[in-house]
């Protein structure tokens, strides 16, 4: 049974790490991180919840659904803060490093003055690394992806940039004597790039003990897909569908919805499904394992993809094209599930949702999710993103990281017709001043176990303040918070008011569980 279905009335704000203010360009996993869970306590939310932290680049749009691997971290996500707390660099280091803060993210600069940060760090402390057992350990346990990932890193750095497609042939097909022989020239960059994955990963940790502590638990993310262009792929070509010199037999995408009227090409590769079944779904496996291990509940992106996903021809000039194929999900969560009696996954079941696909949810109890702002059209009285037809068991939300603001949403995507509904159920004529605050409202009123609501809307931000727009390749993910100072006591007081009075007030964090592959 779903643990939704069990009386949870709980609460949960969306903020990626990035979009905290820091001095150095991006949020991180330091200070801010760290005050912003004060902020979560005191205005009694239960979870915090974040977009996937797999390191990105701007080749890939500094998108993180898009990431050179689906196991790493993203080394501008370390706080420099915390590196000179834990004796890595010093007070000088740390002011060079500094940056004017921004609304938004410069990623270029920020990888500059970030890497340059860590490449000192690890200059400074490859001398004592062979001898910190907490290092060794921290590589020994997550041996299974991270050698391969830091490999990858370190040739593609070597090979300025291009893809493994591009590499010398005998490396990008993993020949025996050519990963000898590259493995001995890179073998300081391949541990500089562990060193930077010990970092992460030490801070992390330190940052959800901290939350629950407080009684927040963390909301993880992970894409469906993984990028052609990771160590995923190379160190995996098995198991996805690919010509002989690897390039994509098929690719990955949406058919036409909400967002675009001609589907999505996302041009990832698709999964070869017998490899997965004959190696036991052993990869898949380590993955959502390694993703729980690190949050206390993980959101799976595009989750219809379990059940059947959009395969498109790789020369389609649209997503239009494409066809359903079927995808054994059952048998792969069957498999995950064994020897436990459930795991803590969210289900996106955005989309094009059929009845497979929420059979399949229900099957082994993953709460689905609803959002609001979907719930005003023509179909408002049967919809089941309308705030009072949500089942208990889903999540509800005002807005998702793919949508626009909802001042934004009311300013700018809402017909006359569409404000008129908002306005009756909420109970007052509603504003573009005051729209965020109905769907908080209305989120919180609903009869969902858990709602969650963005901080954008919390400060009734415009569209400007909008973190992706789907189906665009640039401006998206730079968002940043100006300041936690807008989280003020007073509101934290008002949300801690909410919660009382919509019965969010009483969720008791449960126990943590411990996953393990």
């Amino acid at each position: 049974m779903n643990r939704f279905e069990q009386g949870w009335r709980a609460s949960g704000l969306m903020l990626h790490f990035t979009c905290l203010p820091s001095p150095y360009g991006i949020g991180d996993l330091g200070p801010s991180a760290h005050q912003f869970i004060d902020f979560l306590h005191k205005a009694n939310f239960h979870f915090w919840q974040v977009l996937p932290t797999n390191p990105t680049s701007p080749s890939l749009g500094n998108s993180p659904y898009t990431a050179f691997s689906t196991f790493a971290g993203n080394e501008l996500l370390i706080s420099p803060d915390l590196m000179l707390t834990e004796g890595f660099i010093d007070l000088s280091d740390l002011q060079r490093a500094h940056q004017a803060q921004s609304s938004q993210v410069d990623f270029d600069a920020t990888i500059h003055r970030k890497g340059a940060l860590i490449d000192l760090a690890f200059q400074r402390a490859l001398g004592a690394l062979e001898h910190n057992d907490v290092f060794e350990r921290f590589c020994l346990d997550n041996a299974s992806w991270l050698n391969d990932y830091s490999f990858f890193i370190a040739a593609k750095d070597a090979f300025g940039g291009v893809a493994w497609t591009d590499w010398p042939a005998d490396l990008a097909d993993r020949d025996d004597g050519a990963l000898a022989k590259y493995g001995t020239k890179f073998s300081k960059e391949i541990l500089r790039v562990k060193f930077g994955q010990f970092l992460f990963f030490s801070q992390l940790g330190r940052l959800k003990q901290a939350a629950k502590e407080k009684g927040v638990g963390l909301i993880g993310d992970t894409a469906f897909y993984v990028n052609h262009d990771s160590s995923d792929v190379w160190s995996h070509r098995e198991l996805f569908s690919l010509n002989d010199d690897g390039t994509l037999s098929f690719m990955a995408g949406v058919p036409p919805d909400y967002f675009a009227k001609t589907g999505q090409l996302w041009g990832n590769p698709i999964y070869d499904w017998s490899a997965h079944q004959k190696e036991g779904y052993r990869w898949w496996k380590g993955r959502i394992l390694h993703n729980l291990g690190l949050f206390d509940w993980v959101r799976l992106d595009h989750f219809r993809a379990f059940s059947a996903f959009w395969s498109v021809e790789p020369r389609s000039k649209t997503a239009q094209s494409g066809s359903w194929r079927p995808c054994p999900g059952a048998e792969l969560f069957e498999t995950v599930m064994q020897g436990r009696d459930s795991l803590n996954i969210i289900a996106e079941d955005l989309g094009v949702i059929t009845p497979d696909v929420t059979d399949l949810r229900r099957r082994f109890g993953f709460p689905g999710m609803r959002v609001l702002q979907f719930g005003f059209g023509s179909d408002q009285p049967l919809s089941s993103h309308t705030p009072f037809r949500i089942p208990a068991d889903n999540l509800v939300y005002s807005a998702t990281h793919d949508n626009n603001t909802t001042k934004g949403w009311y300013e700018h995507d809402l017909d006359d017709q569409a404000r008129e509904r908002l306005t009756k159920l909420a109970g007052w004529p509603v504003t573009a001043d005051d729209a965020a605050e109905a769907l908080v409202r209305l989120a919180y009123l609903s009869p969902a176990a858990l709602c969650v609501v963005t901080v954008q809307d919390l400060l009734n931000l415009g569209q400007e303040s909008r973190l992706n727009t789907p189906g665009t390749a640039k401006g998206n993910w730079g968002y940043r918070l100006n300041s936690l100072d807008d989280l003020s006591p007073h509101l934290a007081d008002a949300l801690s008011e909410l919660g009382q009075l919509s019965g969010r007030d009483n969720y008791t964090h449960p126990n943590i569980l411990t996953y393990e592959n």
